[in-house]
């Protein structure tokens, strides 16, 4: 690699100032060259409050697209004839029609594109992995409750058409699920929870079945306060692992297993890195086709009215 690789971040709002500009200023392969947002700044750097202008008269940088997905099929399809590498947050777009246009225009116009999965490099998820592919596993089942008060504060867009609702952090589970037990996925049945002032569940129960025959069960819930839940467990015959803290803490058979220190958004840039070098793409679209089953065999719940 000749040198640091000029990157945007787009969407300047909380998750790009905890993980993204943190993990670009502590990663030597990267250069923040510019930001965007119709509100947010970044000091230090170039800022452009809309896309087109940056694109148009910004500097020639790859982009890190952490915008709310309903809004990323235009703005991604229009980096990609600009000729930028680009990074996508997840979920990477609203539906799956949306991303699958953007994977053929990057295929098309010989672009990186990266479709992360930031909960797939928890430190406890690649072992998990390794465990889980030497053995018959006989059940799965995952618990993600957190308090979405306390982590989405006012983000309306998360109740609207296109918002994920509790899917929003729900989508980390199933990325990890997809990861640790790779293969088809069914969705059996599923019971959404939406308040009846949003169009998007705040809690979704989802009956699942993997490689024909092993259960799976997902317990997203939006409403827990104090301390919040984000746990996979997994069951092979008589022996047992459990990730929990979204796959930062592993335990097998009772005992805790060290994985080292959280660097989840770090390794997604040093990812990029290793994609942009070898000019190749890592989009898989996995997770959000179980968000879409669910939402396709679901059974609507009325429940009552959210305030923020």
């Amino acid at each position: 690699m000749a040198g640091p690789i000029p990157v945007a971040v787009v969407g300047v709002g909380k998750i790009a100032r905890d993980q993204h500009l943190p993990a670009i200023a502590a990663n030597p392969d990267f250069l923040l060259a510019a930001a965007v947002s119709r509100h947010g700044k970044v000091e230090g750097v170039p800022n452009f409050t809309d896309f087109e202008s940056f694109l148009r008269d910004g500097p020639m940088a790859a982009v890190s697209l952490c915008t709310p997905p309903d809004v990323r099929v235009e703005m991604c399809l229009a980096a990609i004839e600009a000729g930028r590498d680009l990074m996508i947050e997840k979920p990477p777009a609203a539906t799956l029609g949306e991303i699958e246009t953007i994977i053929a225009a990057a295929k098309a116009k010989g672009v990186t594109l990266f479709a992360t999965w930031h909960s797939r490099f928890a430190p406890g998820v690649e072992a998990a992995r390794e465990w889980i592919a030497r053995r018959e596993i006989t059940r799965l089942d995952i618990v993600w409750r957190e308090d979405v008060r306390r982590w989405h504060p006012g983000q309306d867009w998360i109740w609207q058409p296109g918002g994920f609702g509790v899917f929003d952090p729900g989508i980390n589970a199933l990325s990890i699920l997809t990861h640790i037990l790779p293969g088809p996925i069914h969705v059996q049945a599923a019971e959404l929870e939406v308040p009846s002032n949003a169009f998007t569940p705040i809690a979704a129960r989802l009956r699942m079945q993997a490689r024909g025959h092993v259960p799976l069960s997902a317990d997203f819930d939006w409403r827990q306060e104090g301390p919040q839940t984000w746990s996979i467990l997994v069951e092979a015959g008589d022996e047992r692992l459990e990730l929990h803290m979204g796959g930062a803490e592993l335990t097998i058979d009772g005992r805790r297993v060290d994985v080292g220190p959280e660097q989840e958004y770090p390794t997604i840039y040093r990812r990029f890195a290793e994609l942009v070098s070898a000019r190749k793409s890592d989009t898989d679209i996995s997770p959000l086709r179980i968000v879409a089953d669910a939402c396709l065999k679901g059974r609507q719940v009325a429940t009552d009215a959210f305030h923020d």
